[in-house]
């Protein structure tokens, strides 16, 4: 057996056409395998970055355009059974030739193929063709052919099985892509391969349990024989000759268990699965690191309704996610360390889950191999996004093969725990006006309902599937039912103020968000608009929801003092995204008992824009990805309205009882005390504790110059509750005293308060792209100091550090 990756030598070409850009046309580009289109040309220099002010727009032809890949490789033949050509991942519409003779043809990005070529091969050089046909081109024959379906947007995208938001979404670019975007090489091979492994891990008892599945290919009617080694557990079975699949069951007794962060370590132990022929030789192998761990859902009907509840190794988990989206429009660019990268930023802010959303792409091998390293969980969605689609041929067939396909390659890992069906579309079907210009069509009700459930039930019970986000748990019930199963909260942002989370108190919010632009420099480097302003071009071309700005502004407008100039208003709408997911989470988290999970919407961009990130499109951290640390944190302290009044509410997600002193202060501005409590807080493991404060505290005497501080030691960040919106409150004009101090490869900034500073944030990539800082949003009182760590590249002149605008508080405006 022996492989031979082709990923040398390739060249790109564009299939004429009116649309091709003289400096294009009939112009052979050297091509990057596995890669893309986009970035070819741009590392031609052929392209501006489409990244950039709105060169997008000026793109759009590529799409429409038909691409033809073309290599020669040297192959010199030997004796085995077969040579298949193995394409991991074409993107999408793809005829491939080999030597001049078709050997097959693509519709699908989110499958693999193998092609039987050992005949066609020559010893010496040989020519390799993939042409890809305009994705457009296909999408919109579908379109015809089938007739119109509703969706989102007005782009074809639920006509081809390609990553949905290559088309554009509202945070994303229209950037439709082409290429061998995955790796493509020859596999030669004699008797017999391990075409599929398969290992259903699951716990019995205290013992570890993988029932193993094996299905072969053959090129000889012969017996095999298959060993499995796990943890120092071995199995071994022949498959006679004339079949292909065969089961094993291993048990390890009381392996280290895999845990989700937060709940214990991630122990994993390598599966070792061998192929033998008849003489014992070693055929094939396979070999990846499997946990041993349990999971299911608790959906169980109470009192409140139909709950959503995650458990793990039967621990329930109050699941603190974040919704995940491609990490680039290139998918070739996300490499490991740039996963490693966001996958850090997610545990740094308290996150143990990620919902891999339906309408970008099923990810790497590499993004769930850190997934169960870092103890990330991870809900996958199926490939099906905000649109009716459409189940006819080719279309079912194909999400049938990709759907089982998907299914084998991620079971190994733990970190998955489960399947989701669609993004919306079942929502879609009920309120967005769907089933009048869908008159009976099909729309993807058969795939959720039945298609996918059976595929998973069959290829792996170990885990739950859940048939759509959102999804009440059964079809008498309206989909997006807070009250049953998992819900979406986006009137919050398209037409409600971000208080009226409060009004929820769901069983499971799947996803919730509020925008905010990018940090300075993500800004600066993508739009180079001259004044730089709200509604400047390059602005609003990185602006994609629909009524983006106007929403913004009406968040603004409900608790925060007008912007004077655009340093205001970056400063001002990112503090505002913070602090409505704050706001949720928090008020979530407080009920913590029946809401059982909260996703946020999102945690990453794949390219710089305003949307509702906590990481921005170049990487960088915005407020909100501060806010969240806070409010995902394992000991939450939080004020919350109750019954007319307030109450403090301890919530614990941590492992240990929490023992601690509290007290809730009534304060002025000027930090004078004018009403105290003090309490015992005995929080169990996952657990909150909630108690009614008095009327002193919770009736202010001068609402527009008091607050509520809570605290609870050093451990815990304390909790404020403000009685006035910011833009009411009588805020003194902010003053401080800073110094700056330079430490090894950073600079400490200590500022010490003489009045209120109310968000105190520092901005340091203002004046450095590669500078950040460990803290943000951080409210003090007259007297009190904070300590900014601040890292850059180099060394930042203390006065720019400690100024308007690198250092902000909503108190200085202006």
């Amino acid at each position: 057996m022996s492989r031979q990756a082709l990923h040398e030598g390739w060249t790109l070409r564009a299939a004429p056409g009116a649309q091709v850009p003289a400096e294009v046309a009939e112009r052979a580009v050297p091509a990057t395998v596995p890669g893309c289109v986009h970035t070819d040309l741009l590392d031609a220099g052929l392209i501006p970055d489409p990244y950039l002010d709105d060169n997008e727009r000026t793109l759009a032809w590529i799409g429409h355009t038909d691409w033809v890949y073309r290599t020669t490789f040297v192959h010199q033949p030997g004796d085995d059974d077969r040579v298949d050509l193995v394409c991991a991942g074409l993107d999408t519409v793809a005829t491939i030739t080999l030597n001049g003779v078709q050997v097959g043809s693509t519709e699908n990005m989110h499958r693999g193929y193998r092609f039987d070529v050992r005949s066609l091969l020559r010893d010496g050089d040989n020519d390799l063709v993939v042409a890809f046909d305009s994705a457009y081109r296909y999408a919109e024959a579908q379109q015809e052919r089938l007739g119109d379906r509703p969706n989102a947007y007005p782009e074809p995208f639920h006509f081809i099985r390609k990553m949905a938001c290559n088309f554009g979404w509202d945070w994303g670019p229209t950037l439709v892509t082409a290429g061998i975007w995955q790796e493509i090489g020859l596999h030669a091979w004699s008797t017999a391969r391990l075409a599929t492994v398969r290992p259903l891990v699951t716990l019995a008892g205290r013992d570890g349990q993988v029932e193993l599945h094996v299905e072969v290919e053959r090129a000889a009617a012969v017996p095999l024989t298959v060993r499995a080694t796990v943890a120092g557990a071995h199995a071994e079975i022949v498959i006679p000759a004339g079949q292909r699949t065969a089961v094993a069951t291993l048990t390890v007794r009381e392996p280290a268990l895999w845990w989700p962060r937060g709940y214990g370590e991630q122990a994993r132990h390598p599966l070792e699965v061998t192929l033998h022929g008849p003489d014992g030789a070693t055929l094939d192998s396979w070999v990846r690191r499997i946990g041993f761990r349990s999971v299911r859902l608790d959906t169980t009907p109470d009192e409140h309704g139909t709950p959503f509840a995650l458990l793990v190794n039967d621990k329930p988990v109050f699941v603190r996610g974040v919704n995940w989206i491609p990490d680039d429009t290139f998918p070739t660019r996300v490499t490991r360390e740039r996963l490693a990268e966001r996958f850090d930023q997610a545990t740094a802010a308290n996150v143990n889950l990620l919902r891999v959303w339906g309408g970008g792409r099923y990810e790497s091998a590499d993004f769930y191999d850190l997934a169960d390293e870092r103890g990330l969980l991870v809900q996958q969605d199926f490939l099906f996004a905000c649109a009716a689609y459409p189940e006819e041929e080719p279309f079912g067939s194909e999400v049938a093969a990709e759907a089982a396909e998907q299914v084998t390659r991620l079971a190994p890992y733990p970190s998955l725990v489960l399947w989701t069906g669609n993004n919306e579309n079942i929502w879609g079907w009920h309120d967005w006006d769907w089933q009048e210009p869908l008159a009976g069509r099909t729309w993807g009700h058969g795939y959720y309902l039945d298609v996918l459930p059976r595929i998973v039930g069959e290829l792996d019970p170990t885990r739950p599937y859940w048939p759509g986000s959102p999804w009440s748990g059964a079809e008498a019930i309206h989909p997006n039912d807070p009250a049953h199963g998992t819900t979406h909260i986006w009137d919050v942002w398209n037409t409600d103020d971000y208080t009226k989370y409060r009004e929820y108190v769901p069983r499971f919010v799947a996803e919730f968000g509020y925008q905010g632009p990018p940090a300075y420099a993500t800004l600066r480097r993508a739009v180079r608009d001259e004044p730089l302003a709200p509604d400047s071009p390059g602005m609003a071309h990185h602006q994609k929801a629909a009524g983006g700005d106007a929403k913004l502004q009406r968040g603004l407008d409900a608790h925060l003092p007008a912007p004077v100039d655009f340093d205001d208003w970056h400063y001002l709408t990112q503090l505002n995204q913070a602090r409505a997911i704050q706001l949720g989470v928090e008020h979530f988290r407080s009920h913590r008992g029946v809401c059982a999970g909260t996703i946020v919407w999102q945690l990453n961009d794949c390219w710089p824009v305003t949307s509702w990130s906590a990481v921005d499109g170049d990487g960088r951290r915005k407020p909100l990805w501060y806010a969240l640390r806070h409010a995902y944190a394992d000991r939450l302290l939080t004020v919350q309205p109750r019954n007319g009044g307030l109450a403090l509410v301890a919530v614990n997600d941590g492992g240990t009882p929490w023992r601690a002193s509290a007290s809730v202060t009534r304060l002025t501005l000027g930090g004078e005390s004018r009403a105290k409590s003090s309490y015992q807080l005995d929080v169990p493991a996952y657990s909150s504790v909630t108690l009614a404060l008095p009327t002193e505290l919770a009736r202010p005497e001068e609402a527009r110059r008091e607050l509520l501080v809570a605290e609870a030691g050093q451990s815990t960040r304390r909790a404020l509750w403000f009685f006035a919106e910011d833009r009411d409150v009588d805020w003194p004009a902010a003053a401080w005293d800073a110094t700056v101090e330079p430490v090894d490869g950073a600079q400490l900034v200590r500022v010490t308060a003489r009045t209120v500073l109310r968000d105190l944030t520092l901005f340091p990539d203002r004046l450095d792209p590669t500078a950040s800082v460990d803290e943000a949003l951080v409210t003090l009182l007259p007297g009190e100091s904070v300590l900014f760590t601040v890292r850059a590249d180099g060394s930042l002149g203390p006065s720019a550090l400690t100024a308007r605008p690198v250092l902000r508080c909503v108190n200085d405006l202006g």
